[in-house]
C-alpha cells in the first residue's frame, strides 16, 4: 500500500508518498490530472495506491479523474487535517506530508462527493444566489444615488421593483446624473431578467427530481428554498445522524467546556452559508403557518431572544 498526499495549487501539485510508515517520495508536478495519474501508476508499479487532497478551488474534477483511473482517492475537509500545536512552518511540502501520513494512519475521513448531475444542479442554484447578491448590491447603489441627489423621499421604506426602476429611468435630471442613474437601473433590470431565467431552469430541475416534494412538505418552504436545499443536501444519505447534519449546516453552537463549567457560543457556521440562509428564511415563514413551531419559537424567545430562537427552529425543521 502506498499513500499519497497531494497539496493542490493552480499551477502545481506537491506530492508526498508514504509506504510502511516511511516517506518514500517527495515531488512537485505540473497541475495536470493526467500527469498525476501517470506518476502514481508509474512510480509505484504493483502497489495499491490511495490518494487524498484538501477540498478547495479545484472541486471534484481531480477526484473523478483519479477514481476513473482506478486510484482510491478521498477529498478531505481542511479542518479535518490535524496540525501540531507548536507548528510554526507551513509550506506545500509539509502540507502534502501531513495528508499522506494521516491518510496512512487512517486518520482522514473523506467528504461526500455528489454525482455529476447533482453538482450541476448545485451550480444553477448557486448561480441564482450570486445574481441575487449582485442585484442587492446594485439596489444599494441606486438608493445611495437617490440619497445623494435628494430624491429618496418617494422611495423611502420601499423595495425596488421593475415598475419603480423604470419610473426612475424616466426622471428628468442633469445629463451626467441621468446617465449614471440609467446605467445602474439598466444593470438592475438585466440582473432581474437573468434571475427569472435561472428560476425557470430550477423549475425544470424540480419536475424530474423526487426530492422536490419531500422538501416542499416542510412548512414555510416554497419552490426556490426547496430546490436549493435539495441541490445542496440531496437525500441526506451522507449523514448517519442528525448531529452530522447539524454540524454540516453550521447550526450547532460552539462549545467551550471544562470541568463543571459549560459555555455555548454562537453557531459554528460550517458548511455552505446558502443552506443556513434558506433554512432561516423558511423558519421565519414556518412559524406563521405552523402553530407548534410558533409555540416553540415563543418559548425559546423568552429565554434566548428571537435571533437564537429562529436558528433553533431552523434546526428543528431540517432535522
Amino acid at each position: 500500500m502506498v499513500y499519497v498526499g497531494i497539496d493542490v495549487h493552480k499551477k502545481s501539485y506537491s506530492v508526498t508518498a508514504v509506504c510502511d510508515g516511511q516517506i518514500v517520495k517527495k515531488d512537485r508536478l505540473l497541475a495536470d490530472p493526467g500527469l498525476l495519474v501517470e506518476y502514481c501508476k508509474g512510480k509505484f508499479k504493483g502497489a495499491i495506491v490511495s490518494t487524498a487532497y484538501e477540498a478547495g478551488f479545484c472541486g471534484f474534477s481531480l477526484h473523478r479523474v483519479l477514481v476513473d483511473s482506478g486510484i482510491d482517492n478521498r477529498i478531505v475537509h481542511a479542518a479535518g487535517i490535524e496540525v501540531a500545536v507548536n507548528e510554526r512552518v507551513k509550506n506545500d511540502r509539509r502540507d502534502s506530508e501531513k495528508i499522506a501520513v494521516q491518510l496512512a494512519e487512517g486518520r482522514l475521513a473523506g467528504i461526500h462527493v455528489p454525482t455529476v448531475e447533482r453538482e450541476g444542479f448545485r451550480e444553477i442554484s448557486r448561480l441564482r444566489e450570486d445574481f441575487v447578491c449582485k442585484r442587492n448590491r446594485v439596489s444599494a447603489q441606486i438608493k445611495s444615488f437617490l440619497h445623494r441627489q435628494g430624491l429618496f423621499s418617494e422611495m423611502d421604506d420601499k423595495g425596488l421593483s421593475k415598475k419603480r426602476v423604470v419610473a426612475l429611468m424616466e426622471r428628468k435630471l442633469d445629463n451626467n446624473l441621468s446617465f449614471a442613474l440609467h446605467k445602474l437601473c439598466e444593470e438592475w433590470v438585466y440582473l432581474t431578467e437573468q434571475i427569472e431565467k435561472i428560476k425557470e431552469r430550477l423549475e425544470e430541475q424540480a419536475k424530474g427530481d423526487p426530492l422536490e416534494k419531500i422538501y416542499k412538505s416542510l412548512p414555510g418552504v416554497g419552490p426556490t428554498v426547496a430546490r436549493i436545499l435539495a441541490n445542496e443536501l440531496g437525500d441526506m444519505s451522507q449523514f448517519s445522524n442528525e448531529k452530522q447534519l447539524f454540524s454540516y449546516t453550521g447550526l450547532t453552537p460552539r462549545e467551550h467546556s471544562s470541568g463543571e463549567h459549560r459555555w455555548l457560543g454562537h453557531i459554528s457556521r460550517q458548511g455552505k452559508s446558502i443552506v443556513r440562509k434558506m433554512l432561516v428564511q423558511a423558519a421565519w415563514r414556518a412559524i406563521n403557518v405552523d402553530e407548534g413551531l410558533m409555540k416553540k419559537f415563543e418559548e425559546l424567545s423568552k429565554r434566548a431572544g428571537s435571533r437564537r430562537a429562529i436558528v433553533a427552529i431552523a434546526r428543528i425543521m431540517i432535522g
